[in-house]
């Protein structure tokens, strides 16, 4: 078995931009379901990645894997059903009016076609995001994504949407509806043509903010007004995260004219989606074509619908509301005496702030639970634009059962730090 040492020494190769979790780097060899092993056989309850949705090495995604694969692996200039299938089963879970279905490889890919369609639609080029968003790797969308760098002369940032200490709802869905006003106004003035407002439903970079209901339906009006098309980013929030809704934006009740998916989609397959209106798509395919070598093809299409089957037939939205409200109780009870100034989240999506204690900042504690947490057997990260935000997103299969694993290790980790 390689060393975890030697492969440091290698990575040199990769070059300096790519960056690894922990103080002491994992280095997995195999995973079940919730669990990751390393080279030692040393197992760790994975609290952190959302990319597996149904568990690591699920049976059902897998067997369709290679079914298909050893069957046929074209793409979608040839007729095939299994992608009509996919579209038919995925699109049962949207709005009647959300009813096309384009497919790719990767989010950041959902995301890029998205803005195209939006310029398609809106002839601009304006875009609004919130101030630490981060929606893909592309070079479009890296100017896009203020938590990868500097954004683009045609976006404008604004705050993620929260309600405050003693705020109600509409006061705070009146406040962010005002700063997406501006910011197109912004634009406006600027002489750029107003294209699209991309959120982020859970504002995952931003520091995990899961919307209350109605919070982001003024902020959607105001770019409607301006002339631009409102996208839901579902990568990260998407396919149950936030619980029974299955999406970030029907839980907070708005409504999308473009929504797109990537991550959990194919359980660790590169496969991602945008869904849209019929009048957004048609539009789109107005100005010209659509192809995707990899994405839509026939092993894509049964890895999604074996991903969904899993969601469906396991019940795993529901279950990740329910084992979130356990956590939404278990984490009230034990955090606030052991310097933790803010919990939030939904279903199985978390972000739990830490403060400042001692000479440590927080940021720099919030990695060291991360780290202590790692040496104990449990897998989180942290994230936010100071990076004292505890990011906790476990597969859909954690449970109720994970959830004694998750807090005694947090809590530890708390005490120690």
């Amino acid at each position: 078995m390689t060393e975890p040492t030697e492969l440091l020494a290698r990575r040199t190769v990769l070059g300096p931009a790519y960056r690894l979790f922990y103080d002491e780097p994992l280095l997995p060899v195999r995973g079940e379901d919730v669990w990751l092993e390393d080279a030692d056989g040393r197992r760790y309850l994975d609290a952190y990645n959302n990319v597996p949705v149904v568990g690591h090495g699920n049976a059902r995604v897998v067997q369709a894997m290679a079914a298909q694969a050893a069957t046929l692996c074209t793409h979608t200039r040839y007729l095939h059903p299994a992608i009509l299938d996919y579209a038919d089963a995925l699109l049962a879970h949207f709005p009647p009016d959300l009813n096309r279905l384009m497919l790719a490889c990767t989010g950041s890919e959902a995301n890029d076609l998205a803005l195209r369609m939006a310029q398609a639609v809106s002839g601009g080029q304006g875009i609004v995001v919130t101030h630490h968003a981060y929606h893909g790797v592309t070079q479009l969308l890296a100017q896009t994504s203020p938590s990868l760098a500097a954004v683009a002369p045609f976006v404008r940032t604004v705050p993620p949407p929260m309600v405050g200490e003693g705020e109600t709802v509409a006061i705070a869905a009146r406040r962010w509806e005002d700063q997406v006003a501006q910011a197109f106004a912004d634009l406006q003035a600027a002489a750029v043509r107003p294209c699209a407002l991309l959120v982020d439903t859970v504002f995952a970079s931003d520091g995990i903010f899961p919307p209350a209901h109605g919070l982001l339906s003024g902020g959607a009006a105001a770019a409607r007004a301006a002339g631009a098309v409102v996208i839901a980013d579902e990568v990260q929030a998407g396919f149950g995260r936030l619980g029974a809704d299955w999406w970030g934006f029907a839980r907070t009740g708005l409504a999308p004219d473009i929504v797109t998916m990537g991550k959990p989609m194919g359980n660790g397959y590169p496969m991602a989606g945008v869904v849209a209106t019929a009048a957004v798509v048609d539009a789109f395919a107005a100005t010209g074509r659509y192809f995707n070598t990899f994405g839509g093809n026939p092993v894509a299409a049964a890895v999604g619908m074996a991903v969904l089957q899993e969601l469906e037939q396991r019940r795993l939205p529901e279950r990740a509301e329910t084992t979130g409200q356990l956590l939404a109780a278990e984490w009230a009870h034990a955090l606030p005496a052991l310097g933790v100034a803010g919990i939030r989240g939904h279903g199985l999506y978390w972000g739990i702030t830490v403060a400042e204690h001692g000479a440590a900042h927080s940021s720099t504690r919030a990695s060291r639970v991360a780290n202590h947490m790692r040496q104990h057997g449990v897998l989180i990260s942290h994230s936010g634009p100071q990076g004292n935000v505890l990011k906790i997103r476990p597969p859909l299969t954690f449970g109720t059962e994970h959830v004694p694993i998750l807090l005694d290790a947090l809590v530890q980790a708390l005490r120690q730090t």
